[in-house]
């Protein structure tokens, strides 16, 4: 019976085997460390071990062991490129990170960063949108931040759920630094810029102006500009400034520190 049959149908390799790719660690190359998550761009090698860097520059060493790391979300074995490599000029993001190419956005988390209308999110994507994307951070715009507290409190932050909020003219003695007083969470950061709209925080020079113009108290601020610049409707003076920028260069320093707390604050492990 048994020659009836040939040899032992379970012996062998009677199914197609999986096989993990072996992939060159060229410069920049982006790849997560498939055991602690850590991703980051290969930036060289250190006794056996290849040296990854993050976009907040931290770098770590992992040894280049099989499937050890995961590229497009998919394990590969790295090696040692066996002919010397020229590491290609760094690429910047418009924040100022390093760019990292043919990476695919990271699905979303469950954490969020809020703002407070759809001109400061268009304007966050503008500058850390790449970024953003690589985290996957989720930028969600309010109609102001009048309800916040209610609001928060619908969100049901927690440890791997947290919450960032983005505050137009965070002022000590403000209406908003009243409102932000009223939300109390360790899993929730709110913090802002001193600029009564986030137009403010696009620096003058940027539009070729002197200065930002000085609106009369109890006049609405976007229409007080807009009439002083010349330019018909709020929609058409947005769109000029949002032309204008092309960098965190472009930006006034505490709108820059305060989305990039938000963005550490987010992502970091709970």
């Amino acid at each position: 019976m048994g020659r009836r049959y040939g040899e032992d149908l379970l012996a062998g390799d009677w199914r197609r085997r999986k096989v993990t790719p072996e992939v060159d660690a060229e410069p920049d190359l982006v790849v997560e460390d498939a055991e602690s998550g850590f991703c980051g761009a290969v930036v060289g090698f250190e006794t056996g071990a290849v040296v990854l860097e993050d976009r907040h520059g931290r770098r770590r060493n992992f040894p280049l062991l099989p499937a050890a790391f995961l590229l497009d979300g998919r394990p590969v074995t790295l090696r040692r490129p066996t002919r010397p490599s020229v590491p290609a000029a760094r690429r910047r993001t418009a924040s100022g990170s390093v760019a990292v190419d043919g990476v695919r956005a990271r699905v979303a988390r469950a954490s969020r960063i809020w703002v407070e209308g759809v001109h400061d999110a268009a304007l966050v994507e503008r500058i850390w949108g790449d970024d953003l994307r690589i985290e996957g951070v989720v930028v969600q715009p309010l109609s102001g931040i009048d309800a916040l507290d209610a609001e928060v409190r619908d969100f049901g932050p927690g440890p791997g759920r947290r919450l960032g909020v983005l505050v137009d003219h965070l002022v000590p003695g403000s209406k908003e630094s009243r409102i932000v007083a009223r939300v109390n969470s360790p899993h929730v950061l709110v913090t802002g810029h001193p600029y009564v709209d986030v137009w403010q925080a696009v620096k003058p020079a940027a539009l070729g102006i002197a200065a930002w113009p000085v609106v009369p108290p109890g006049r609405p601020w976007k229409e007080g500009v807009c009439t002083a610049l010349g330019v018909a409707e709020p929609a058409d003076m947005w769109r000029r400034i949002l032309s204008r920028v092309n960098s965190f260069a472009d930006v006034e320093t505490p709108l820059i520190n305060a989305m990039e707390r938000l963005i550490d604050f987010v992502t970091e492990p709970d």
